[in-house]
């Protein structure tokens, strides 16, 4: 039977690199912590393209190790046959072992890792937890943290859910020769999004998302088949997946992320870019910032402190957030006039970055 401590000061739900992050800071601040995942492996599988801007690996805790290669920048593809090259160093990572490293940091630095167990409900100053078949754990705890995902159960306790979510698939092949820039695809069936391929050393990852619609539109799966042939067939890429994941993407307006003594980070909180469904640096940096509060609010005893937490995150991402979902209202509403929009929408053009009338 897993043990648990009487009392924590911080339960952290969801062992990503929001929860990580936030783990370790509040950690640091001298809080005693728990962090769970429902996950026997955190990490696993990858949902995720795994790029990450070069700069955030100076905010990483620990060895680099998880850096499969480093890329030069974008290309951007549009659907009139325009290429656009975009200078922006980053790496590809290998995301499980990037999610892992983090949590091995948290550990390290005294946080209490269990592993299999969901949250499963909210009660005054404390939480249950459980894992199948077992019966349910109910740990004393000061504050709660959600950093579990996308579609986050601690985000219902507080009523602050992400409501506009589009699914993305994945796969990963074989490259017929390397690649040193990630390379993005727009295309009038790919509603709403955009078809990606992600170079991964020898292999790539390539997925696209797709935002539901009203009328019929093809099976996702469907879709992503003709673009892996469409790649196969112009020399890039072998059709052979090896592997297919699916995940979701927030694409969110800002909204509140606390209430009482329990607070939201990373995608639980809608903190992904709603138009390149970039998520990882917020997922890091907000991470930090929710532990941090966390830690404070624990230890002061004042949960009123959490609210400097919706202060400090939105100082530092709600105008990038905010310019973005403006950008995914357009493109949802005027997807028909994609060749005309599409520079104002995507962050490869200057004109992305002017205001809207």
């Amino acid at each position: 039977m897993t043990r648990f401590s009487e009392a924590y000061d911080i339960v952290v739900v969801g062992a990503g690199p929001t929860g990580s992050s936030a783990a370790l800071a509040a950690v640091s601040e001298g809080a005693r912590v728990l962090v769970v995942d429902r996950k026997p492996v955190p990490g696993a599988p990858v949902r995720c393209a795994e790029h990450i801007p070069a700069l955030l690996v100076r905010e990483i805790p620990c060895k680099a190790d998880f850096i499969v290669q480093s890329v030069k920048g974008m290309r951007t593809f549009l659907p009139d046959g325009e290429v656009t090259e975009t200078k922006a160093p980053g790496y590809i990572i290998a995301r499980d072992r990037f999610d892992q490293a983090l949590l091995e940091a948290a550990a390290s630095a005294g946080a209490d890792v269990r592993t299999g167990f969901r949250a499963v409900a909210n009660q005054p100053g404390r939480i249950v937890l459980q894992r199948t078949p077992d019966s349910p754990v109910t740990v004393r705890t000061r504050v709660i943290v959600g950093a579990d995902g996308p579609r986050s159960t601690v985000g219902r306790w507080i009523r602050s859910v992400n409501r506009h979510l589009i699914p993305a698939v994945q796969v990963r092949v074989p490259l017929r020769r390397p690649l040193a820039f990630t390379e993005v695809f727009f295309d009038q069936t790919f509603f709403g999004a955009y078809g990606w391929l992600f170079p991964r050393g020898p292999d790539a990852n390539v997925g696209l998302g797709m935002c539901k619609t009203g009328e019929a539109s093809p099976p996702l799966a469907k879709t992503l088949r003709s673009f892996v042939g469409r790649l196969a067939d112009s020399g890039k890429i072998k059709a052979e997946p090896m592997q297919r994941h699916f995940g979701w993407i927030p694409a969110e307006p800002l909204r509140p992320v606390t209430a009482g003594n329990i607070l939201l980070a990373g995608d639980a909180a809608g903190q992904c870019h709603s138009i390149t469904g970039a998520g990882v640096p917020q997922a890091v940096l907000c991470g930090r910032m929710a532990g941090r509060w966390a830690a404070r609010a624990a230890m002061e005893d004042n949960v009123s402190l959490l609210m400097h937490y919706e202060t400090e995150w939105r100082d530092l991402f709600a105008d990038t957030l905010a310019r973005a979902h403006r950008k995914r209202r357009i493109l949802e509403t005027r997807w028909a006039e994609l060749n005309d929009i599409v520079r104002s929408c995507w962050i490869a053009y200057r004109s992305y970055y002017e205001d809207e009338p």
